[in-house]
């Protein structure tokens, strides 16, 4: 961890958790020392990352909070989270989208800041079975000051279904959309992604849906930030060779940057080095 005490909070936050979810707990004074700030900032970041629900604060310091393979948090309460290095990530994909092409966006807050980013990238199909990345789109599209749509707007399909917690629609209906289409690429965010489970999501319809989003694209694009590697949800949809590339961000430690190689030919690390 860092000693620099200019780190911003979010930034200090991320390496926090980090070590609280490596180490299975942290004392304040520990973290005092490793990042160089008052024991008064300290407590302050681990309110925030106690009311986010990503640590449980005990005497002393904080413990990781451990959820349940089915627990699915709801869009509004991921969307607070990792918000630097989503956009990092989100910059990196939007580069790999080509002018022209058929993509597709899985749900999830990665890929909404991802469809923000492909606003810019002219002449996209866009197939979706995220109600919030559909919604950005939409936006994008409507009468300008000069009279029209921004030029080169893409045509979006939303799928159908039943809502997720995560503005996603599943289920029956989306799958037999997807079935009937081919993809370039999809750019699809995770729940969890490890060795041993593969990509996996607490929601048994989700899983099938990503499922035929996977067979339906000719390259797999896994869009997820560091904190997803190791997470696993109650259903596996696909394996790590089935992956294409992992677009993640700088938060991954070393040990997992090496472990994920020997698995997946395409790890691409967005953004600067937190220590930085």
């Amino acid at each position: 961890m860092s000693e620099n005490q200019n780190l911003l909070a979010e930034q200090r936050r991320a390496l926090i958790l980090d070590e609280v979810r490596r180490r299975g707990g942290i004392r304040v004074n520990e973290l005092t020392r490793k990042l160089s700030v008052s024991d008064m900032t300290i407590r302050r970041d681990l309110d925030a990352l106690a009311r986010q629900g990503v640590i449980e604060k005990v005497h002393g310091g904080a413990v990781p909070v451990v959820e349940a393979s089915t627990h699915e948090p709801g869009f509004e309460a991921k969307s607070t989270l990792e918000l630097s290095a989503k956009e990092d990530i989100a910059r990196a994909a939007a580069a790999m989208a080509v002018p022209g092409s058929a993509i597709a966006l899985s749900g999830g807050t990665t890929t909404f800041a991802l469809a923000r980013h492909l606003l810019e990238v002219p002449a996209l199909t866009v197939v979706t079975n995220s109600v919030r990345v559909a919604d950005v789109f939409h936006d994008a599209q409507r009468p300008t000051a000069a009279g029209g749509p921004r030029a080169g707007a893409a045509t979006v399909v939303l799928t159908g279904g039943v809502r997720t917690p995560s503005d996603s629609l599943v289920g029956p209906v989306a799958d037999r959309a997807i079935d009937s289409l081919h993809f370039d690429v999809l750019f699809l965010g995770v729940h969890g992604i490890s060795v041993e489970a593969g990509l996996s999501t607490p929601n048994l319809a989700e899983a099938e849906t990503n499922r035929r989003l996977v067979r339906a694209a000719r390259r797999v694009v896994v869009v997820a930030d560091h904190t997803k590697w190791g997470t696993v949800g109650l259903s596996s949809f696909a394996a790590l060779d089935e992956v294409d590339s992992f677009l993640t961000d700088a938060g991954l430690p070393d040990g997992a940057r090496q472990e994920i190689e020997e698995h997946l030919p395409g790890l691409v690390v967005a953004g600067g080095s937190p220590d930085a």
